[in-house]
């Protein structure tokens, strides 16, 4: 079976897929499997296309800590042994110099 390729999601999408979450719950990116921290969101950009319609960005306003590995698993970027291995890591350089 091939891959499904992906698309750009709508806003309507968007919100019906957030619709089921707690309005009050913490909103944050995940974006690189190779890097995986989580990200802020930022501001909100609207734009026009080349077809006169109407585009929308979602900025990133910082970068956060190491996404945990359950998370990194979830989205299957990585098995567990490699978010344990990131996991280890990031401890290990938050702990400061041994």
């Amino acid at each position: 079976m091939q891959p499904q390729p992906h698309h750009a999601a709508t806003v309507g999408e968007i919100i019906d897929r957030l619709s089921s979450c707690d309005r009050n719950a913490p909103f944050f990116l995940a974006i690189n499997p190779e890097f995986p921290h989580v990200h802020f969101a930022g501001e909100i950009v609207t734009a026009r296309d080349g077809q006169g319609g109407q585009v929308v960005f979602l900025g990133e306003a910082e970068q956060g800590e190491i996404l945990p590995p359950a998370i990194a698993q979830a989205l299957t970027w990585h098995p567990p042994t490699v978010t344990a291995s990131l996991s280890r890591l990031a401890s290990r350089r938050s702990a400061g110099p041994a």
